[in-house]
Formats: C-alpha cells, sequence, structure tokens
C-alpha cells in the first residue's frame, strides 16, 4: 500500500478491494476496527465476543465486498452489517444481561487533564448519562449512539437501521426529551 492510501475516502479503498486489491482492505479494518468495538459494546458486555463479531464483520464485508454500491457511504453499509451480526449475537444470548454503554469509550474528551474538581463534575455527569441511557428503550438509545457518539448523519443512521429519515429524526427528539426527563426527575 502506498503512503497516499491513508488519504483514500473508504469509498476509494472499497473500490480498489472490487477490483481485486486484497492490502487495501487492511487499511479499512484499521479504520473501523475501534469504532465497531465501541458499537458492540452498546449490544454485548464480554469483550472476547464483540471480538470474535467484529472479525465476522470484517471477513462478510470482505466477501460481500463487490455487493457494495461505490455511490453509496462505505460507513453506512458496514455498520449495518455489524448492527445484524450483533442482533443475531443477541438473539443466540437472550438469557446473558445486557451492559449497554462504558461511557469512558464513548466519550474519551472526558478523560483530560484538568482540574480535579472538574474531574469529578465529568465523572458525575458520566454517571448520570450512563444510567439515563440505560433505562430509556433501546431504539432510542441506538439512535442516541450512533448520532451523538459515533457522529453519524441521518442519512447514514437512517441507511443502518433501514428505517427512514424521518423517523431517526423522531426517535432523536424523542430520546433527547426523555433523557432531558430523567434529568430534571433527577435534580
Amino acid at each position: 500500500m502506498e503512503e497516499s492510501s491513508d488519504q483514500l475516502t473508504d469509498e476509494e479503498i472499497a473500490k480498489q478491494v472490487q477490483q481485486g486489491q486484497v492490502e487495501p482492505f487492511e487499511l479499512l479494518v484499521k479504520r473501523y476496527q475501534e469504532k465497531l468495538t465501541r458499537y458492540g459494546r452498546k449490544f454485548l458486555s464480554n469483550n472476547q465476543d464483540i471480538e470474535e463479531i467484529i472479525q465476522e464483520v470484517f471477513i462478510k464485508s470482505y466477501v460481500n465486498i463487490k455487493s457494495f454500491d461505490l455511490s453509496r457511504k462505505f460507513s453506512s453499509w458496514i455498520y449495518r452489517i455489524a448492527h445484524n451480526e450483533f442482533v443475531n449475537a443477541l438473539r443466540k444470548r437472550k438469557r446473558s444481561p445486557l451492559y449497554f454503554f462504558d461511557l469512558d469509550v464513548f466519550l474519551p474528551h472526558f478523560v483530560s487533564k484538568e482540574t480535579p474538581e472538574k474531574d469529578i463534575e465529568k465523572k458525575e455527569a458520566k454517571e448520570l448519562i450512563n444510567r439515563f441511557l440505560k433505562k430509556i428503550d433501546s431504539k432510542y438509545r441506538e439512535v442516541l449512539v450512533l448520532y451523538y457518539f459515533e457522529d453519524l448523519s441521518y442519512k447514514e443512521i437512517s441507511d443502518i437501521l433501514h428505517i427512514p429519515i424521518s423517523t431517526v429524526g423522531v426517535r432523536i427528539k424523542r430520546a433527547k426529551n426523555i433523557m432531558k426527563s430523567y434529568c430534571e426527575k433527577y435534580e
């Protein structure tokens, strides 16, 4: 791989892989490994299970790369594969408890060199957000994670969840209102 391959978009790399170049796929793995791990923690608590499923996601995306439509966003496509794999894993493990968020992963900007008072405030905020996220319905939690923590657009979320863009907006608005009501009750 050339050094300039770091400058390529995901879609350009996918095109190279579609044309039979194997090496560029490694760059996609590097770009999405951490993101998909964070996303996986929304569904499963066991890191080993998450890693195994992510490996399966990369295998499926490589095997099916020719079906990827280059006019669309690669991120939406791979998140959709990941979503399906994690949902399937949940169905298989119905009886195991779910731990939905590790905010140290989702909000890494909270971990910074600041005053002890700020650290305490941020820690309390993370605990509150974590507690409230666990209380809301998964359909709302999922859009919040994808929008706020993964920085995906409404369109990308729509593609991943196979729901209309307007539904994404409605769910985000409802989720924010639910979170706000929990915050008000807490105060």
